[in-house]
């Protein structure tokens, strides 16, 4: 093992990447903390359970509902997952908002962690648009009146509201289109902007470091 490390190291340096992630010093903080971890680890376990979830979902708005409910009866093990996709979404919602109270309550957007903060925010945004679009999925009557409502509010908007409120169903009521555009975004394009957003914001943590819990006074 000692060789094999050693010759990894010569042709990969994986030691001083090891040392940046998990040996580098951290200044002394609290609970609070733990909140962006538990976010990430929140995060990995909707990926996980959301691959699984797809071999069985069919996106038709004959087949939608069907799915889903097989899912939950007739898969083993099919209910606790999709419990844990269904639950984990608005733990990450909570997880996210949370940990960025905690960051503003500390100051920790301040220099030189802006750039941190701004893909924090991109990332809450990415955590709604998951939430959002993931609601519809089921296609059962509360999905379909709740997007229903969202969409249209995204439709008031002055100007642009209708080619926003187009775009978001593919035309001018919730149809195929929009069952099918919706799952299209929540596993293709939002999960690259969350796993792209999420490295930045872990390279900037490493390189620039945790801020320390305010003193009284500071």
């Amino acid at each position: 093992m000692i060789k094999l490390g050693n010759w990894l190291e010569e042709r990969l340096g994986w030691q001083s990447v090891w040392e940046a992630i998990f040996l580098r010093k951290v200044p002394k903080v609290n609970w609070f903390f733990t909140l962006g971890s538990a976010t990430l680890l929140t995060a990995l376990l909707q990926i996980v359970t959301g691959i699984l979830l797809t071999i069985y979902y069919v996106p038709t708005p004959d087949h939608a509902y069907d799915s889903v409910q097989y899912i939950t009866t007739q898969v083993p093990g099919g209910w606790l997952i999709r419990g844990v996709h269904h639950w984990g979404a608005s733990a990450m919602v909570v997880l996210t908002v949370f940990h960025m109270l905690r960051v503003i309550i500390y100051g920790a957007y301040k220099y030189p962690r802006e750039v941190t903060w701004f893909t924090g925010v991109f990332l809450l945004l990415v955590v709604i648009g998951f939430g959002f679009t993931g609601y519809l999925l089921p296609w059962d009557q509360k999905a379909y009146w709740a997007t229903t409502v969202g969409t249209r509010i995204a439709g008031v908007v002055p100007g642009i509201g209708n080619i926003i409120l187009r775009i978001m169903r593919g035309g001018t009521d919730l149809s195929a289109i929009t069952l099918s555009r919706f799952f299209g975004v929540h596993v293709w394009v939002l999960p690259v902007a969350l796993v792209v957003l999420i490295g930045i914001h872990l390279y900037l943590i490493i390189r620039n470091g945790i801020s320390a819990v305010p003193k009284r006074g500071e």
